[in-house]
């Protein structure tokens, strides 16, 4: 019985289709994984930064966040080293940014004059330091859920990050 070409050569064009698609984005999941080769000790480095367990009287680290959280990203060419830190505090956000205030400047971080009214954002070489006051809503973005003990007073995050790849200074 002779096999009938029209009928196979939709499958075969749907086939190759298929494989140049999957072979081109595993190239590009590759990439990404490769921009993040060799920042291990960099990620290392950024997470022991004293400015990370530095906190208000009051403050306790947030249960369930009682490791810093660092690791590196890679998108579209930036590569990113990051480390935070997650705090509960029973007192106000005021507080929380005139601790840091104090802190950061005390360990060499710069307030950045380019950042916006409002946000807590130091610099300090090719880094930036951020204070971040947690919501529900913020939490339920990254995934951790409605956390009462992170809402009430100041929860927040102290958070740096670093593009390895950039060549110049961080900012805000």
């Amino acid at each position: 019985m002779p096999l009938r070409t029209g009928s196979t050569r939709p499958i075969s064009l749907l086939l190759a289709t298929a494989l140049v698609a999957a072979t081109l984005t595993g190239c590009a999941l590759l990439e990404l994984a490769r921009g993040c080769e060799g920042t291990d000790g960099r990620v290392k480095e950024m997470a022991a930064l004293d400015i990370l367990d530095s906190r208000p009287g009051r403050a306790a680290v947030a249960r369930g966040f009682e490791e810093v959280d660092a690791g590196c990203w890679a998108d579209s060419g930036d590569v990113v080293v990051y480390a935070g830190r997650t705090y509960t505090f029973p007192g106000t956000q005021a507080e929380v940014t005139a601790h840091y205030r104090t802190a950061a400047v005390r360990d060499g971080w710069s307030p950045d004059p380019e950042a916006l009214p409002g946000d807590v954002c130091f610099t300090r070489d090719d880094m930036a330091l951020w204070i971040v006051f947690l919501t529900a809503e913020r939490l339920a973005e990254d995934g951790h859920g409605s956390r009462p003990d992170l809402t009430t007073g100041a929860g927040y995050t102290v958070s740096i990050d670093s593009y390895v790849n950039s060549g110049g200074e961080a900012t805000c």
